[in-house]
Protein backbone atom coordinates (compact mmCIF):
# COMPACT_ATOMS: atom_id res chain seq x y z
CA UNK A 1 0.00 0.00 0.00
CA UNK A 2 1.30 3.56 0.54
CA UNK A 3 2.08 6.35 2.99
CA UNK A 4 1.84 10.11 2.32
CA UNK A 5 3.55 12.77 4.42
CA UNK A 6 3.69 16.54 4.88
CA UNK A 7 6.58 17.84 7.02
CA UNK A 8 8.09 21.23 7.87
CA UNK A 9 11.43 22.49 9.12
CA UNK A 10 12.49 25.84 7.64
CA UNK A 11 11.03 24.72 4.31
CA UNK A 12 7.97 22.62 3.58
CA UNK A 13 8.47 19.03 2.39
CA UNK A 14 5.92 16.65 0.91
CA UNK A 15 6.23 13.09 -0.36
CA UNK A 16 5.29 9.48 -0.03
CA UNK A 17 6.12 5.81 -0.20
CA UNK A 18 4.62 4.00 -3.17
CA UNK A 19 4.10 0.42 -2.02
CA UNK A 20 3.07 -2.09 -4.67
CA UNK A 21 4.19 -5.32 -6.25
CA UNK A 22 4.98 -4.00 -9.73
CA UNK A 23 6.03 -0.83 -11.49
CA UNK A 24 4.20 1.09 -14.22
CA UNK A 25 7.25 2.88 -15.60
CA UNK A 26 7.31 5.72 -13.10
CA UNK A 27 9.32 8.83 -13.91
CA UNK A 28 9.84 12.26 -12.42
CA UNK A 29 7.76 14.50 -14.67
CA UNK A 30 7.82 18.29 -14.99
CA UNK A 31 4.71 19.77 -16.57
CA UNK A 32 5.43 23.35 -17.74
CA UNK A 33 2.95 26.20 -17.68
CA UNK A 34 1.97 26.00 -21.35
CA UNK A 35 1.43 22.25 -21.66
CA UNK A 36 -2.17 21.96 -22.90
CA UNK A 37 -4.14 19.86 -20.40
CA UNK A 38 -6.99 17.98 -22.06
CA UNK A 39 -9.65 16.67 -19.67
CA UNK A 40 -12.26 14.05 -20.52
CA UNK A 41 -15.29 16.01 -19.31
CA UNK A 42 -13.99 19.53 -18.64
CA UNK A 43 -12.69 22.33 -20.84
CA UNK A 44 -9.00 22.17 -21.64
CA UNK A 45 -6.55 24.37 -19.75
CA UNK A 46 -3.96 26.07 -21.94
CA UNK A 47 -1.96 27.92 -19.27
CA UNK A 48 -1.55 26.85 -15.64
CA UNK A 49 0.89 26.42 -12.74
CA UNK A 50 4.06 24.42 -13.41
CA UNK A 51 4.14 21.01 -11.71
CA UNK A 52 6.74 18.45 -10.68
CA UNK A 53 6.07 14.95 -9.38
CA UNK A 54 6.08 11.23 -10.01
CA UNK A 55 4.02 10.04 -12.95
CA UNK A 56 3.51 7.47 -15.62
CA UNK A 57 3.54 9.43 -18.87
CA UNK A 58 1.10 7.70 -21.24
CA UNK A 59 0.25 9.12 -24.66
CA UNK A 60 2.04 12.31 -23.58
CA UNK A 61 -0.31 12.68 -20.59
CA UNK A 62 1.29 12.74 -17.11
CA UNK A 63 -0.63 10.39 -14.82
CA UNK A 64 0.63 11.83 -11.55
CA UNK A 65 0.87 9.64 -8.46
CA UNK A 66 2.02 12.66 -6.45
CA UNK A 67 3.07 16.17 -7.29
CA UNK A 68 3.78 19.73 -6.23
CA UNK A 69 3.12 22.96 -8.08
CA UNK A 70 5.21 26.11 -8.19
CA UNK A 71 2.82 27.87 -5.79
CA UNK A 72 3.45 25.48 -2.91
CA UNK A 73 0.50 23.08 -3.14
CA UNK A 74 1.02 19.31 -3.10
CA UNK A 75 -1.15 16.23 -3.70
CA UNK A 76 -0.61 12.47 -3.45
CA UNK A 77 -3.05 9.74 -4.44
CA UNK A 78 -3.02 6.52 -2.39
CA UNK A 79 -4.80 3.21 -2.85
CA UNK A 80 -8.27 3.05 -1.28
CA UNK A 81 -9.50 -0.38 -2.28
CA UNK A 82 -13.02 -1.36 -1.30
CA UNK A 83 -13.97 2.18 -0.31
CA UNK A 84 -13.49 4.44 -3.34
CA UNK A 85 -16.68 5.02 -5.30
CA UNK A 86 -16.67 6.90 -8.61
CA UNK A 87 -19.92 8.02 -10.20
CA UNK A 88 -21.59 8.63 -13.55
CA UNK A 89 -21.21 12.06 -15.13
CA UNK A 90 -23.46 14.60 -13.45
CA UNK A 91 -24.70 17.75 -15.25
CA UNK A 92 -23.83 20.98 -13.49
CA UNK A 93 -20.84 19.44 -11.71
CA UNK A 94 -17.12 19.58 -12.43
CA UNK A 95 -16.74 16.00 -13.63
CA UNK A 96 -13.14 14.97 -12.96
CA UNK A 97 -11.68 11.49 -13.42
CA UNK A 98 -9.48 9.96 -10.74
CA UNK A 99 -6.47 9.91 -13.08
CA UNK A 100 -6.92 13.64 -13.78
CA UNK A 101 -7.47 14.69 -10.17
CA UNK A 102 -3.87 15.47 -9.13
CA UNK A 103 -3.28 17.42 -12.34
CA UNK A 104 -6.64 19.23 -12.02
CA UNK A 105 -5.80 20.39 -8.49
CA UNK A 106 -2.19 21.39 -9.06
CA UNK A 107 -2.82 23.17 -12.36
CA UNK A 108 -5.28 25.64 -10.87
CA UNK A 109 -4.96 26.12 -7.12
CA UNK A 110 -2.46 27.60 -4.67
CA UNK A 111 -3.87 26.72 -1.25
CA UNK A 112 -5.72 23.96 0.56
CA UNK A 113 -8.57 26.37 1.31
CA UNK A 114 -9.06 27.12 -2.38
CA UNK A 115 -9.15 23.40 -3.18
CA UNK A 116 -11.64 22.71 -0.40
CA UNK A 117 -14.00 25.34 -1.79
CA UNK A 118 -13.69 24.02 -5.36
CA UNK A 119 -14.41 20.45 -4.21
CA UNK A 120 -17.98 21.49 -3.38
CA UNK A 121 -18.79 21.23 -7.09
CA UNK A 122 -16.63 18.20 -7.99
CA UNK A 123 -17.97 14.84 -9.12
CA UNK A 124 -15.35 12.11 -9.49
CA UNK A 125 -16.49 10.17 -12.53
CA UNK A 126 -16.02 6.49 -13.29
CA UNK A 127 -13.87 6.76 -16.42
CA UNK A 128 -10.64 4.83 -17.00
CA UNK A 129 -7.65 6.31 -18.79
CA UNK A 130 -7.53 3.36 -21.20
CA UNK A 131 -8.27 -0.34 -21.41
CA UNK A 132 -4.70 -1.08 -20.33
CA UNK A 133 -4.84 1.44 -17.47
CA UNK A 134 -8.16 0.87 -15.69
CA UNK A 135 -9.58 3.03 -12.92
CA UNK A 136 -7.68 2.81 -9.62
CA UNK A 137 -9.52 3.21 -6.29
CA UNK A 138 -7.86 6.22 -4.68
CA UNK A 139 -8.06 8.85 -2.00
CA UNK A 140 -5.82 11.90 -1.69
CA UNK A 141 -3.81 13.93 0.79
CA UNK A 142 -3.55 17.62 -0.19
CA UNK A 143 -1.21 19.98 1.66
CA UNK A 144 0.18 23.48 1.62
CA UNK A 145 2.59 25.04 4.09
CA UNK A 146 -0.06 25.59 6.79
CA UNK A 147 -2.50 22.68 6.60
CA UNK A 148 -3.49 19.33 5.11
CA UNK A 149 -6.77 17.70 4.12
CA UNK A 150 -7.77 14.19 3.09
CA UNK A 151 -10.25 13.72 0.24
CA UNK A 152 -12.20 10.45 -0.02
CA UNK A 153 -14.81 9.47 -2.65
CA UNK A 154 -17.21 7.35 -0.59
CA UNK A 155 -20.54 5.70 -1.28
CA UNK A 156 -22.37 8.54 0.45
CA UNK A 157 -20.45 11.26 -1.41
CA UNK A 158 -17.14 13.08 -1.51
CA UNK A 159 -15.80 13.56 2.01
CA UNK A 160 -13.17 16.15 2.93
CA UNK A 161 -11.43 15.77 6.30
CA UNK A 162 -9.08 18.10 8.10
CA UNK A 163 -5.78 16.25 8.44
CA UNK A 164 -4.05 17.69 11.51
CA UNK A 165 -1.23 15.12 11.47
CA UNK A 166 -0.19 15.53 7.81
CA UNK A 167 -0.06 11.75 7.31
CA UNK A 168 -2.20 9.38 5.25
CA UNK A 169 -2.09 5.66 4.49
CA UNK A 170 -4.87 3.49 3.05
CA UNK A 171 -7.88 1.74 4.60
CA UNK A 172 -9.95 2.26 6.68
CA UNK A 173 -11.48 5.69 6.06
CA UNK A 174 -9.54 8.64 7.43
CA UNK A 175 -11.96 9.44 10.26
CA UNK A 176 -11.44 5.93 11.66
CA UNK A 177 -7.67 6.16 11.23
CA UNK A 178 -7.60 9.43 13.16
CA UNK A 179 -9.86 8.10 15.92
CA UNK A 180 -7.65 5.02 16.28
CA UNK A 181 -4.81 7.26 17.50
CA UNK A 182 -6.71 7.50 20.81
CA UNK A 183 -5.60 3.94 21.51
CA UNK A 184 -1.95 5.02 21.50
CA UNK A 185 -1.98 8.21 23.56
CA UNK A 186 0.16 6.48 26.20
CA UNK A 187 3.14 6.19 23.83
CA UNK A 188 6.05 8.51 24.51
CA UNK A 189 9.54 9.34 23.32
CA UNK A 190 10.51 9.44 27.01
CA UNK A 191 11.32 6.52 29.31
CA UNK A 192 8.20 5.02 30.90
CA UNK A 193 7.14 5.61 34.50
CA UNK A 194 5.52 3.02 36.73
CA UNK A 195 1.74 3.45 36.58
CA UNK A 196 1.17 -0.29 37.03
CA UNK A 197 1.46 -0.68 40.82
CA UNK A 198 3.35 0.92 43.69
CA UNK A 199 3.85 -2.56 45.10
CA UNK A 200 6.06 -3.71 42.22
CA UNK A 201 9.54 -2.51 41.31
CA UNK A 202 10.08 -2.20 37.56
CA UNK A 203 13.33 -1.98 35.60
CA UNK A 204 13.61 0.29 32.55
CA UNK A 205 16.06 -2.11 30.95
CA UNK A 206 16.23 -0.54 27.48
CA UNK A 207 16.05 2.77 25.72
CA UNK A 208 12.86 3.39 23.72
CA UNK A 209 10.52 1.59 26.11
CA UNK A 210 8.20 4.61 26.16
CA UNK A 211 7.01 3.48 22.74
CA UNK A 212 6.22 -0.10 23.75
CA UNK A 213 2.99 -0.98 22.00
CA UNK A 214 3.73 1.00 18.85
CA UNK A 215 2.41 -1.32 16.10
CA UNK A 216 5.10 -2.83 13.93
CA UNK A 217 3.13 -4.75 11.32
CA UNK A 218 2.69 -3.67 7.70
CA UNK A 219 -1.08 -3.05 7.68
CA UNK A 220 -2.21 0.43 6.64
CA UNK A 221 -3.78 1.18 10.04
CA UNK A 222 -0.56 0.24 11.86
CA UNK A 223 1.58 2.18 9.39
CA UNK A 224 -0.60 5.23 10.00
CA UNK A 225 0.00 5.10 13.76
CA UNK A 226 3.72 4.47 13.32
CA UNK A 227 4.18 7.23 10.74
CA UNK A 228 2.27 9.76 12.87
CA UNK A 229 4.25 8.86 16.01
CA UNK A 230 7.55 9.10 14.14
CA UNK A 231 6.67 12.36 12.41
CA UNK A 232 5.23 14.10 15.47
CA UNK A 233 8.33 13.24 17.51
CA UNK A 234 10.86 13.97 14.77
CA UNK A 235 13.57 16.55 15.33
CA UNK A 236 15.61 17.88 12.43
CA UNK A 237 17.93 20.80 11.84
CA UNK A 238 16.66 23.34 9.32
CA UNK A 239 19.36 22.59 6.75
CA UNK A 240 18.33 20.95 3.50
CA UNK A 241 20.50 17.91 4.16
CA UNK A 242 19.09 17.33 7.65
CA UNK A 243 15.51 17.98 6.53
CA UNK A 244 15.43 15.59 3.60
CA UNK A 245 17.37 12.97 5.56
CA UNK A 246 14.81 13.12 8.37
CA UNK A 247 11.95 12.96 5.86
CA UNK A 248 13.31 9.76 4.32
CA UNK A 249 13.90 8.30 7.78
CA UNK A 250 10.24 8.91 8.65
CA UNK A 251 9.16 7.15 5.46
CA UNK A 252 11.68 4.41 6.21
CA UNK A 253 9.85 3.62 9.43
CA UNK A 254 6.90 2.36 7.36
CA UNK A 255 8.72 0.94 4.31
CA UNK A 256 7.77 -2.46 2.86
CA UNK A 257 10.46 -5.11 2.43
CA UNK A 258 10.26 -7.76 -0.26
CA UNK A 259 9.02 -11.05 1.16
CA UNK A 260 7.04 -9.70 4.12
CA UNK A 261 3.71 -9.01 2.38
CA UNK A 262 2.69 -11.80 0.00
CA UNK A 263 -0.05 -10.58 -2.35
CA UNK A 264 -0.37 -13.92 -4.20
CA UNK A 265 1.17 -15.57 -7.26
CA UNK A 266 4.61 -15.30 -5.66
CA UNK A 267 4.44 -11.50 -5.74
CA UNK A 268 5.39 -9.31 -2.81
CA UNK A 269 4.58 -5.73 -2.02
CA UNK A 270 7.64 -3.50 -1.74
CA UNK A 271 8.31 0.22 -1.44
CA UNK A 272 8.94 0.87 -5.12
CA UNK A 273 9.99 4.45 -4.47
CA UNK A 274 10.06 7.03 -1.69
CA UNK A 275 9.80 10.70 -2.56
CA UNK A 276 10.44 14.01 -0.82
CA UNK A 277 9.80 17.30 -2.56
CA UNK A 278 11.08 20.57 -1.15
CA UNK A 279 7.88 22.40 -1.96
CA UNK A 280 9.39 25.85 -1.43
CA UNK A 281 12.33 25.19 -3.76
CA UNK A 282 10.70 22.91 -6.33
CA UNK A 283 13.29 20.14 -5.93
CA UNK A 284 11.98 16.58 -6.08
CA UNK A 285 14.11 13.95 -4.31
CA UNK A 286 13.58 10.20 -4.52
CA UNK A 287 15.01 6.79 -3.69
CA UNK A 288 13.96 3.42 -5.09
CA UNK A 289 13.84 -0.07 -3.63
CA UNK A 290 17.29 -1.01 -4.92
CA UNK A 291 18.78 2.49 -5.01
CA UNK A 292 19.07 4.05 -1.58
CA UNK A 293 21.11 6.98 -2.90
CA UNK A 294 18.99 10.13 -3.06
CA UNK A 295 18.44 11.45 -6.60
CA UNK A 296 17.03 14.92 -7.29
CA UNK A 297 15.28 16.78 -10.12
CA UNK A 298 14.97 20.59 -9.92
CA UNK A 299 11.87 21.88 -11.71
CA UNK A 300 13.42 25.34 -12.07
CA UNK A 301 16.17 23.94 -14.28
CA UNK A 302 13.48 23.18 -16.87
CA UNK A 303 11.82 25.65 -19.23
CA UNK A 304 8.69 26.26 -17.16
CA UNK A 305 7.21 28.37 -19.94
CA UNK A 306 7.47 25.48 -22.35
CA UNK A 307 4.70 23.23 -23.66
CA UNK A 308 6.18 19.72 -23.44
CA UNK A 309 6.36 17.44 -20.41
CA UNK A 310 9.93 16.66 -19.33
CA UNK A 311 10.36 13.13 -18.01
CA UNK A 312 13.24 11.56 -16.05
CA UNK A 313 13.07 7.74 -15.71
CA UNK A 314 13.97 6.53 -12.24
CA UNK A 315 17.52 5.43 -11.48
CA UNK A 316 16.70 2.04 -9.98
CA UNK A 317 20.05 0.25 -9.71
CA UNK A 318 22.00 0.54 -6.47
CA UNK A 319 24.51 3.39 -6.54
CA UNK A 320 27.53 2.60 -4.35
CA UNK A 321 30.27 5.11 -3.60
CA UNK A 322 33.54 3.27 -3.02
CA UNK A 323 35.65 4.93 -0.35
CA UNK A 324 38.97 3.10 -0.93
Amino acid sequence: MCTGLSFKTKDHYFGRNLDYEKSYGEAVAVTPRNYPIEFRKLPAIATHHAIIGMATVANNFPLYYDGTNEKGLSVAGLAFMGNAVYRPEEPGKQNVTSFEFVLWVLAQFETVDAVREALRSVNLVDIAFSEGLPTSPLHWIIADRTKSITVEPLRDGLRVYDNPVGVMTNNPTFDIQLFNLNNYMHLSRNAPVNNFSDAIQFDVYSRGMGALGLPGDLSSSSRFVRAVFTKMNSIADETESASISQFFHILGSVAQQRGCANVGDDQYEITIYSSCCNVDQGVYYYTTYENSQITAVDMHKEDLNGSAVASYPLITGQQIRMQN
